[in-house]
């Protein structure tokens, strides 16, 4: 080959800060020449993504529902990210979090306690803890793939939630769907405005992004967090846990996916379904990555990827686009800037010239 990467001494700090906007820019000219190839509507389709969303209160609380837990899981996964601990099974966490948080309205289905609530979330956090906490031990103990095992584990959660609503749980008064009860008012989170799906559950997460920006940017212990994934050796050598590195970075991330999952139960959903995640535990890499792994980035991506969400539903009618063109869109998106991150911090030099630099400074 005659050009090889190599990796910039000092990326531009403004190419860094435009390259979200960079990839969301590619992904729409791509995503362009999709629509045009299928003979679609560019004019209508980009109107039902982009301002359908904003029309009215509705829409927009609709946004701000998808918003909450996209921007829980994202900023849980950006800072085993930053460690470069690859957390792939929030999906499956989150899964874990709403079956464990769905089992006290399943079996104390006459409670109006106002424990009821707590205790929910308490059980979404723990299931999903313990759903990372193996990969964890693996990753640590036997140096197993965490990509691999909290994919795996993912599929694992799945049959376990079939199992459920299939057979011990489902709802004998359900007409035969794959699902449970509808829980009592004291299981809910109430909603923000009466009528609209929209519940305080969307408190958590900014509570929670509040607490990772200040932890990852100006504690201590998310300096050791990042250090104990990026050099582990380094680590080791100042006195640092490149393991603790790893249990902190998919505990929280499990913990906050299990959470997650509690307030869809708890929430819009109000039951225990087969669609319980709609997704989110991979849409929020994107969102992880498009905010550049920063807790305010995050914020944004997470409100942009939530529009894109509610303005694909609209799309479907308005536009008559399928299902699956929200979901090219969004790999689009992570590919694109994938791909302009890595022309930012990395170029391309003639191997050649490469050789020539060796040997210079060799004599």
């Amino acid at each position: 080959m005659l050009l090889q990467f190599e990796r910039r001494d000092t990326p531009s700090k403004t190419l860094v800060f435009a390259t979200p906007f960079i990839a969301i820019a590619i992904t729409i000219i791509l995503s362009s020449i999709m629509l045009l190839i299928q003979g679609k509507s560019l004019l209508t389709t980009f109107f039902s993504f982009f301002i359908e969303p904003f029309e009215s209160t509705y829409a927009i609380s609709e946004v701000f529902l998808k918003f909450g837990p996209l921007l829980f899981i994202a900023q849980a996964l950006a800072i085993g990210f930053r460690a470069k601990v690859w957390n792939i099974g929030a999906e499956g966490q989150m899964i874990m979090g709403a079956i464990l948080a769905s089992s006290v309205p399943v079996y104390f289905t006459d409670s109006d306690s106002v424990f009821l609530l707590p205790a929910m979330i308490l059980l979404g956090a723990f299931g999903g803890l313990v759903w990372a906490a193996i990969p964890a031990f693996l990753r640590t103990r036997y140096n197993a793939n965490e990509i691999l095992v909290t994919l795996m584990l993912t599929s694992v959660a799945l049959q376990i939630l079939y199992y459920l609503l299939l057979g011990p749980w489902k709802d004998p008064m359900g007409f035969n769907f794959p699902q449970t009860v509808m829980f009592q008012d004291a299981a809910l989170f109430p909603p923000i405005i009466f009528g609209f799906r929209l519940n305080y559950s969307l408190i958590i997460p900014i509570i929670f992004t509040i607490f990772v920006w200040i932890y990852m940017e100006k504690h201590f212990g998310g300096f050791k967090l990042t250090v104990g994934g990026l050099a582990p050796h380094a680590a080791t050598y100042a006195g640092y846990s490149s393991n603790g590195a790893v249990w902190k970075s998919l505990l929280i991330a499990g913990m906050a996916a299990g959470i997650a999952g509690m307030s869809e139960v708890a929430g819009p959903i109000g039951q225990l379904q087969r669609s319980v995640t709609s997704g989110y535990g991979y849409s929020a890499i994107i969102v992880a990555y498009l905010g550049a792994l920063h807790p305010i980035g995050i914020v944004f991506a997470a409100f942009f990827l939530s529009v894109i969400h509610i303005g694909g539903d609209y799309a479907l009618v308005t536009a008559d686009l399928p299902i699956s063109s929200v979901h090219i869109f969004q790999g689009l998106l992570l590919v694109s800037y994938l791909a302009s991150f890595t022309l930012v911090n990395y170029q391309f030099k003639p191997r050649k010239a490469r050789i020539v630099e060796i040997e210079s400074s060799l004599t």
